[in-house]
C-alpha cells in the first residue's frame, strides 16, 4: 500500500435500504468523482451462503472480482479523478485485513430499524441480523477508531429532513467542497449501477433527488419483531456518534 496517489478517496458503508443508493448518486454528480458500486459484493456472496437466496447472485459473482485483495487493490489502486467514492454495504466486509481503511476517509450510514426492516423484508423476506448490518456497523466503527482511520457516521433519516445541511456538514468531515449539484439527479439508472440494480433501485431509478423523509404509516410487521429488538440496541450505540 506504499505509494498512494493523492485521489481523496471515499468508503461509504451501509447496511442495506439506507439510502445508500441515492448518496451513490449524489457524488455521481460531481464532476470530480468517480463513484464505485458495492465492490466486495462478489466477494461476499462468494464467501457466504448469501449467495443462495440474493437474486442474481452468479451473475454478480461472474462480473465482479470474488478475491478480497482484488478488490482493495481497486479502492487504494490509482485514480481517475480527484475524488473517488466507493458504495460499500457494512456486512460485505468480514476479512481481518482492514488496513486499507487508514487511506480512506470512511462514512457508516445508518437509518432506523424501524424504517429499514420492512423494507429489507420486501426483497429477502425474513432477515437475519447478519443481513442487515448493524452489528458489522458497530463493530466496524470500533475498528475504524482503533485504527485511527478517519470516520464518521450519518443517519439517513437526518440527511433526508435536511440534505443540504447534511451534505455540507459531511463534505467538511471528508475536506471536500459541497457542490450544490449533489442535491439532484436526472431520473433513471446510471451507467456506474451494478447489475443488481433491477432488483433494488427502483425507488431511486424514480427519484429526482433526496426523497422528503416520511414517517412509516403501515403497521410494522409481527413476523420482524424479535429482529427488531436486536438490531436497535447496535443503531442506538450508533447514532452517539453521529454528525
Amino acid at each position: 500500500m506504499n505509494n498512494i496517489d493523492s485521489c481523496n478517496r471515499i468508503c461509504l458503508w451501509s447496511g442495506p435500504r439506507n439510502v445508500s443508493t441515492a448518496m451513490m448518486y449524489s457524488f455521481a454528480q460531481r464532476h470530480d468523482t468517480l463513484v464505485y458500486d458495492e465492490p466486495f459484493y462478489a466477494y461476499y456472496l462468494h464467501e457466504t451462503n448469501a449467495k443462495t437466496y440474493h437474486p442474481g447472485a452468479e451473475e454478480i459473482m461472474k462480473t465482479l472480482p470474488v478475491d478480497y485483495s482484488n478488490v482493495v487493490n481497486l479502492i487504494i489502486g490509482k485514480q481517475k479523478k480527484p475524488v473517488a467514492f466507493f458504495k460499500n454495504m457494512t456486512h460485505h466486509l468480514f476479512d481481518d485485513d482492514i488496513s486499507f481503511t487508514k487511506h480512506t476517509k470512511n462514512i457508516i450510514l445508518v437509518r432506523d430499524p424501524l424504517d429499514m426492516l420492512p423494507s429489507f423484508d420486501k426483497v429477502i423476506s425474513n432477515p437475519s441480523l447478519d443481513d442487515v448490518g448493524y452489528k458489522s456497523s458497530l463493530a466496524l466503527l470500533n475498528r475504524l477508531k482503533q485504527n485511527k482511520s478517519h470516520v464518521v457516521v450519518l443517519d439517513s433519516k437526518n440527511l433526508l429532513m435536511n440534505p443540504q445541511q447534511m451534505l455540507l456538514k459531511l463534505c467538511d468531515s471528508l475536506e471536500i467542497n459541497f457542490d450544490p449539484c449533489m442535491l439532484s439527479w436526472e431520473k433513471g439508472p446510471i451507467k456506474e449501477d451494478g447489475i443488481w440494480a433491477k432488483h433494488w433501485y427502483n425507488n431511486v431509478h424514480e427519484s429526482t433527488g433526496f426523497n422528503p423523509y416520511l414517517e412509516k404509516k403501515e403497521v410494522f410487521p409481527n413476523h420482524l419483531r424479535l429482529l427488531l429488538d436486536e438490531c436497535l440496541p447496535y443503531y442506538y450505540e450508533l447514532m452517539k456518534f453521529s454528525i
